[in-house]
């Protein structure tokens, strides 16, 4: 099956609109009690099959249990040095920590044996063309990063950051009221 065809499926079964929502002005991010809706930005635009690519790569629903596998897995990629939307993958990161720490830990596990596909500079064309495990075979590490002392120090390193990330307007608003 090629990555486009899944993608279709994706798409259908988690009730995404065509493209997932390339198109589209505003993306929602969805809470378990609201839903919040953002400007879909062209830098988002250009990457978003990518981010919908490693759900189907991996098997992860849009639910915050998928997004926490995927965060966990974009952040041990080095999509975090892809700014602005390795922001948004690093404050993902920080929230599923908060309702999925397992998924996290697995996704970036699973991240560290692989090459990050926004790094293959791959046209989008040229991924979709691919069958999946043609892509699997091309993002697999010839030599996997093992997780040993060091990646566990890296890694609580992205979880205070990511936390840092997540929390920071909200001490930034404490702090300001405190001053003022």
């Amino acid at each position: 099956m090629t990555v486009s065809e899944k993608l279709t499926i994706f798409y259908k079964e988690n009730n995404l609109s065509e493209e997932g929502g390339v198109n589209e002005d505003f993306f929602n991010l969805k809470f378990r009690l609201f839903t919040v809706k953002l400007p879909n930005s062209q830098f988002r635009k250009n990457v978003v099959h990518i981010h919908d690519i490693q759900h189907i790569l991996y098997d992860c629903d849009i639910s915050w249990k998928g997004e926490a596998f995927i965060a966990g897995w974009e952040i041990a990629t080095g999509l975090w040095k892809h700014i602005p939307i390795g922001f948004m993958s690093l404050w993902a990161m920080g929230f599923s920590l908060l309702t999925h720490p397992k998924e996290v830990w697995k996704g970036y596990n699973a991240g560290l044996s692989v090459k990050g596909i926004i790094d293959l500079k791959m046209t989008k064309d040229e991924l979709l063309k691919l069958s999946l495990e043609d892509l699997k075979n091309i993002i697999k590490k010839r030599k996997p990063t093992k997780m040993n002392i060091f990646q566990r120090v890296i890694y609580s390193f992205w979880v205070t950051s990511s936390l840092i990330t997540l929390f920071f307007p909200f001490l930034l608003i404490l702090i300001l009221y405190l001053i003022f």
